[in-house]
């Protein structure tokens, strides 16, 4: 990946720093939006110091189709060309029943799993298509195929996700560009601190007894399908920790 342009949104923690570090190492240039600014320079300074030929950031927020606007000009006035880009931007608020559900909850899934996607593809298209070349990764999820209680709306938002990459590998098969989709199971970041509204404790023991994936088993996975031959398409890649067979079927060690 030495000197290719890789935009990642949601880079500021997470699945998305870590897989910012994970191109870094191989020498491409990382190009890195999120809401966090602060975060974001945090993650381009780590880096550089990894290897990147170069760390770019800029704030987007993938709801706001402004935003992304304004983010995909500037991409544009540092390179013409993506080479990879990766939908990370995302993730879950709450864990309430349909009946309980709060609107401010299911919009904002669903403008950042599934509207965010689609505004960033669409505007980052055009750095693609004339080269007849590039990689659109988007992260899922296991939600997306399996449902569960409270997860409603994430599950919804995160099956959308999956059917707009197979969507995508239809609308652009002939161009050269390659679609895929990698869906973790249960992992450990602030994923779980988010969805349920900063209570660090609640969110702890979503992965109490368990082995969770980290951060850079996926960026590693993401890494990896992103550098196959061009030739070769990882159209869906499923990955869980060892510890959970299914989103119901999770093995917890019990402390003695």
């Amino acid at each position: 990946m030495k000197n290719k342009w890789i935009l990642i949104t949601g880079a500021s923690s997470g699945f998305g720093a870590a897989t910012a570090l994970a191109f870094a190492q191989s020498g491409a240039n990382v190009v890195l939006g999120a809401r966090r600014v602060d975060r974001l320079e945090a993650v381009a300074k780590e880096a550089t110091a990894a290897g990147a030929s170069s760390a770019s950031v800029h704030a987007l927020d993938v709801s706001c189709s402004g935003s992304v606007g304004r983010f995909l000009e500037w991409v544009k006035t540092i390179t013409p060309q993506i080479h990879v880009l990766v939908n990370n931007a995302g993730g879950a608020m709450g864990l309430d029943t349909v009946a309980n559900g709060k609107d401010e909850d299911w919009e904002s899934m669903m403008q950042t799993n599934v509207l965010g996607v689609l505004r960033v593809t669409r505007a980052t298209l055009p750095l693609m298509v004339p080269f007849s070349t590039g990689h659109i990764i988007n992260i899922g999820s296991i939600a997306g195929r399996v449902a569960y209680e409270g997860g409603a709306a994430y599950c919804a938002a995160k099956a959308g996700e999956l059917q707009i990459t197979r969507a995508l590998r239809l609308e652009l098969s002939g161009t050269n560009i390659r679609v895929s989709t990698v869906d973790p199971g249960l992992a450990e970041t602030e994923f779980s601190v988010v969805r349920f509204k900063g209570d660090e404790a609640r969110a702890a023991k979503v992965y109490e007894g368990v082995t969770p994936l980290t951060a850079g088993d996926v960026a590693e996975a993401i890494f990896w399908v992103a550098s196959r031959p061009q030739h070769v398409c990882i159209d869906e890649m499923v990955m869980k920790c060892t510890d959970q067979a299914a989103i119901h079927k999770v093995n917890r060690k019990i402390k003695s």
